[in-house]
């Protein structure tokens, strides 16, 4: 019932990892300088954006990153099949599907709820003005409330840099893991039930 979080855990991290390297990678172009010391946000005409290697980078890392995850929904069932056997699986499957089911309803309104509140804020729909962000302040209104906006708006994007992968990454891909570690099994229950009787290696040995 573990494995549910545990696989969250791991694609949350592998998203963080994947946006700081694409953070790294902007800096460093934002900071590359032409012959007339303009940047590409001061409008360097020598300068073009390389677009290329961030994809590169996002692609790179949406395949490597999910090599962990992938072993471990795969890799389970066929753990507990072959040395704890068929009763072990049963107990896996149920455990990680009533785990997932509500671990991917949490992950995608919390999520969406983190987004909502960033977008609240900053399209400036509450009534008060600490909770209204605004750019340029105009009014004495604004102006005066305008701290407290500020830091309201910054930490509904924080929340949203959580958000984002727990309505978008995390959560939907739960989906997949109650279905392969439910087909991997299907596939391998001749297999299972052959390992030691349908009672695992382990467990044979162990009480022969």
């Amino acid at each position: 019932s573990m494995i549910p979080y545990w696989f969250a855990a791991l694609t949350m991290k592998s998203v963080g990892k994947a946006a700081g390297e694409m953070v790294e990678e902007v800096k460093r172009q934002f900071s590359l300088t032409d012959s007339q010391g303009k940047t590409i946000l001061t409008g360097s005409t020598e300068i073009k954006p390389d677009y290329d290697r961030c994809i590169s980078i996002s692609t790179k890392s949406s395949l490597k990153e999910m090599i962990a995850p992938g072993a471990l929904v795969i890799g389970s069932p066929l753990v507990a099949g072959t040395f704890f056997g068929v009763q072990a699986v049963f107990g896996l499957l149920t455990g990680s599907l009533v785990s997932s089911v509500q671990l991917a309803i949490s992950m995608s309104n919390s999520g969406g709820a983190w987004d909502n509140c960033k977008k609240y804020i900053k399209g400036g729909h509450s009534d008060d003005p600490e909770l209204r962000y605004v750019k340029n302040p105009k009014t004495e209104v604004e102006k005066a409330a305008a701290g407290k906006a500020r830091e309201a708006h910054d930490a509904a994007v924080q929340g949203d840099t959580v958000g984002d992968p727990f309505k978008d990454t995390s959560g939907p891909a739960l989906n997949i893991v109650m279905k392969l570690q439910a087909i991997v099994s299907l596939v391998f229950a001749a297999y299972f039930s052959a390992c030691g009787k349908g009672n695992g290696f382990l467990a044979s040995y162990l009480f022969q």
